[in-house]
């Protein structure tokens, strides 16, 4: 990933404004929000964030967010759950590119187009499409659709992972680790541990990063695969290096070794979150009919299945672990 940069005032001003004016209390109302703005008055606001910054937007908006997250965070907890499901990350990254990679030659989805889907399936959805992206040279149609996909299946996971959790009767720590392992992009997994619980959203977050930790060395391994990447630039200028990880980390080691900072945790904390809410309506609002035309059913198709793999795969490793312990 590139440098972590703040959002500017303006922005931080609009989201704050916005989140008052409409009331959004929730990541879902704010998914719906966007989405139906993006339908009746899909121009509305192009004036104030055209399309083509939106994007860059939402990842500097949703990093800020997070690193604010770190401050609610004591780093011994952070490192215990990065290194609890090791073994299980590598396993189920690995077995998702394969998956998907056999699913999108079955349904006839372009190999480069399969593999944006299975990285953003696998790691951290819109960052891993974008590094992965990058590394191997796709063109602009195959992101946009590799991106629809992840748009779409985030919103519906915003809305079926607390209530599939509440139906299975998973504690906040278990439907946290679930929905970090399991959802694609970090704002939906903030957002399903927001509407599940304070525990689920610490569990949800931390696990999703320490995931997407592994965005580094899938993408060496695509430019690897892509001989035109390498011979043209060193594999270092195609890694988008995640800074904002190291931010949080930073910001977790400060709630650790100065207490004093638990003063202020609940008003960063909800900043953090009224944040989050504008990630999510700017995400709502990317999902235009046109948008959602443009994806198709084949690489839709593809993104739903491996979705629904990784998502009963992590549940059986969850129940595994259950009885063990």
């Amino acid at each position: 990933m590139d440098a972590w940069r703040p959002p500017g005032l303006r922005v931080w001003a609009l989201v704050m404004l916005a989140g008052l004016i409409i009331k959004v209390s929730s990541g879902p109302v704010a998914l719906l929000a966007g989405a139906g703005l993006a339908w009746v008055w899909p121009q509305a606001l192009e004036q104030i964030l055209p399309p083509t910054d939106k994007i860059r937007v939402i990842r500097r908006l949703l990093q800020s967010s997070i690193v604010l997250l770190g401050f609610s965070m004591d780093l011994s907890e952070v490192w215990q759950l990065g290194q609890s499901g090791l073994g299980f990350a590598a396993g189920s990254i690995g077995a998702t590119f394969l998956i998907g990679l056999a699913l999108g030659k079955c349904l006839g989805v372009e190999r480069k187009l399969s593999l944006l889907i299975a990285a953003g399936t696998a790691i951290c959805g819109g960052s891993a499409i974008a590094a992965v992206g990058m590394a191997i040279m796709v063109g602009e149609a195959d992101l946009a659709m590799a991106l629809g996909v992840v748009f779409f299946l985030n919103g519906l996971a915003l809305f079926i992972f607390p209530w599939v959790g509440q139906l299975l009767h998973l504690s906040q720590s278990q439907f946290g680790w679930w929905a970090g392992v399991a959802i694609h992009d970090v704002s939906s997994v903030v957002g399903a541990g927001m509407r599940y619980g304070p525990d689920a959203l610490k569990t949800a977050t931390t696990v999703k990063l320490a995931r997407s930790l592994w965005i580094i060395p899938v993408t060496l391994m695509a430019a690897a695969w892509s001989a035109k990447a390498i011979r043209e630039e060193p594999w270092y200028r195609r890694i988008r290096w995640p800074w904002f990880i190291a931010c949080f980390l930073l910001a977790s080691l400060v709630r650790t070794v100065i207490p004093a900072v638990g003063y202020v945790t609940p008003g960063l904390l909800m900043v953090a979150k009224l944040g989050m809410v504008g990630v999510l309506f700017l995400v709502g609002n990317s999902l235009s009919l046109p948008a959602l035309r443009r994806v198709g059913w084949r690489p839709l198709l593809l993104g739903g299945l491996l979705w629904g793999a990784i998502s009963a795969g992590a549940l059986a490793m969850l129940w595994h672990m259950s009885a063990k312990g």
